[in-house]
């Protein structure tokens, strides 16, 4: 347990880093391009990137390494533990300076987070999760909410798809709100903030994996629209989809998604 808390201070210090950095550079004037796909990099997603790459591999070196802004290398495969880190999620929220963005990063051993910090540096706040320690915001310990009604429960999902004619099984009537990062979005179902969200498309390791962690050390059930969990550091480094979800809530809300057909 004690080297899961010592990568745990190593990936929050890096996080807090990160996030003074990435506010220098948009104070400084940012440059924007567009990726494959249309979705905006700025030199802040760069810059943070190498910060974080050399803050952690120096310390870490026999350690693998998964970034959306690193192009990926099968070497990370061999490794008994990697760092998987989104230098900026949610970058069109932190364009437009609006505090929806975070740096999530996480450390996964054999195909499961093991450590996990997510720092939304504009909200001052730092959630931490280490595998069978608990999940903490500014120290303090959270838990997922215990809502087991889905009728009137508040989601982070689209409500344009949840409220479409075509499920088998209707929804109740629930309140929706948006948040742009994904990670951030699963850090407010540990913190029970909101009782899920809801993402029925893929969504990148490096998205969702320090969320998995946290949601699930602070009692939420993490897992694929069919109920599977997860596993990370694999070749295609996706997963099907994301129900972050409330205890209660989980099998509720698996029950209506399962049915889609969805593969990546």
């Amino acid at each position: 347990m004690s080297d899961y808390s010592a990568d745990l201070a190593l990936i929050r210090d890096a996080a807090l880093a990160a996030g003074r950095l990435a506010l220098e550079h948009r104070e400084a004037g940012l440059k924007v391009w567009s990726k494959d796909g249309g979705s905006p990099v700025t030199s802040a997603d760069l810059a943070v990137d190498q910060l974080l790459r050399d803050a952690l591999l120096s310390a870490r070196p026999d350690y693998g390494w998964l970034s959306e802004e690193t192009v990926d290398s099968t070497e990370r495969l061999s490794k008994k533990r990697i760092f998987v880190v989104d230098p900026i999620d949610g970058t069109v929220a932190f364009m437009k300076n609006k505090p929806w963005w975070c740096v999530p990063i996480a450390v996964v051993e054999d195909g499961r987070p093991v450590a996990a910090v997510i720092h939304a540096p504009m909200m001052d706040e730092l959630f931490e999760a280490t595998l069978g320690g608990g999940a903490r915001l500014k120290g303090r310990p959270i838990s997922a909410s215990d809502t087991d009604d889905l009728e009137d429960a508040e989601l982070l999902a689209d409500a344009r798809l949840m409220e479409a004619r075509e499920w088998d099984e209707p929804w109740p009537p629930m309140r929706f709100s948006k948040r742009n990062a994904l990670a951030y979005r699963m850090a407010l179902v540990a913190a029970g903030a909101f009782d899920a969200a809801i993402a029925i498309s893929p969504k990148w390791d490096w998205d969702v994996c320090a969320g998995a962690l946290i949601a699930e050390e602070a009692g939420a059930k993490v897992s694929d629209h069919m109920g599977r969990p997860w596993r990370f550091n694999r070749p295609d480094p996706r997963q099907t989809s994301l129900i972050c979800a409330a205890p209660a809530l989980h099998p509720l809300i698996v029950r209506r998604t399962a049915p889609i057909p969805l593969a990546i």
